[in-house]
């Protein structure tokens, strides 16, 4: 059986983060990717430029189309930036698990709410959609040390005993597991902290300097989705997207994309380096 995950989200017209970012993770990870578009950005490596959201009833045909006929086997969320949208999604999922449980196979939800240059990606009254409704469908919720602080309307966590509390704060959302990322905290090491209610551990690399980060946390979140579109445990998935996504920065500096902040390597295991 082919897997397949299906990526719920934005299109990056740049090509580094969103649905693009979405599909090449899952191509190499060896996983067939289908999508269903949220919205439209006009995006570059310098930011974002206009959001032109998808209309919900066809945001609802999407998924009936792709859901109705493809065995897919994970889904992943990544942006949803209006309430209406939200509940079109969280409808159509919720009636998938209810008719059939494995018919969009686990959930990933990634509640991306700021481009990596500060542009907003969510509108504020879409914020407690996103807790009410999505939230509780989801296996796994990804946010960054932002998003986790936006989410429970407190401070940002500034060091590793505060991201636990968050953790933990977040898990009564009622996901099945947090996956509370440290790429925004400070020193030498970024450090990930995965909680569920069967427990914790922290996934550490060493902090890479570079600018070209963009779609660091898409990716992150589909090579999970692709881990578990494969039949792997949740944690086993958790801790190879972990190394995926070290590599896919550690060479993104390979890449000479746009002026701004580039995106990640997606394919750096297959692609050839040349010297110049």
């Amino acid at each position: 059986m082919t897997a397949i995950a299906v990526t719920i989200a934005g299109s990056d017209s740049g090509g580094g983060a969103g649905i693009q970012a979405d599909l090449k993770t899952f191509s190499a990870n060896r996983v067939y990717g289908a999508s269903v578009i949220t919205a439209l950005t006009a995006q570059n490596t310098f930011g974002v430029r206009a959001i032109h959201d998808v209309p919900p009833d066809f945001v609802q045909a999407q998924l009936r189309s792709v859901y109705g006929d493809l065995k897919v086997t994970a889904t992943k969320i990544g942006m949803l930036s209006r309430p209406e949208i939200i509940m079109a999604v969280a409808e159509e999922l919720a009636r998938l698990k209810a008719t059939a449980p494995s018919g969009c196979g686990p959930i990933v939800l990634d509640p991306v709410m700021i481009a990596a240059s500060g542009d907003p990606l969510l509108a504020e009254e879409a914020v407690q959609g996103l807790i009410d409704h999505l939230i509780p469908l989801a296996d796994l919720i990804t946010p960054n040390l932002p998003e986790a602080a936006r989410l429970l309307g407190c401070d940002i966590a500034g060091d590793k005993d505060a991201m636990e509390l968050q953790a933990k704060s977040l898990l009564k959302l009622g996901a099945q597991a947090i996956l509370l990322k440290g790429g925004h905290g400070a020193g030498d090491t970024s450090s990930d902290l995965f909680l569920s209610a069967s427990g914790h551990f922290w996934l550490d690399a060493p902090r890479i300097a570079t600018e070209n980060t963009h779609g660091t946390g898409c990716s992150l979140s589909s090579a999970i989705a692709a881990g578990l579109a494969c039949g792997e445990l949740l944690e086993s998935a958790v801790r190879q997207a972990k190394i995926y996504i070290t590599g896919a920065i550690s060479a993104a500096d390979q890449l000479s994309i746009g002026s701004g902040h580039g995106p990640v390597h997606h394919f750096y295991q297959f692609w050839e380096t040349f010297d110049e």
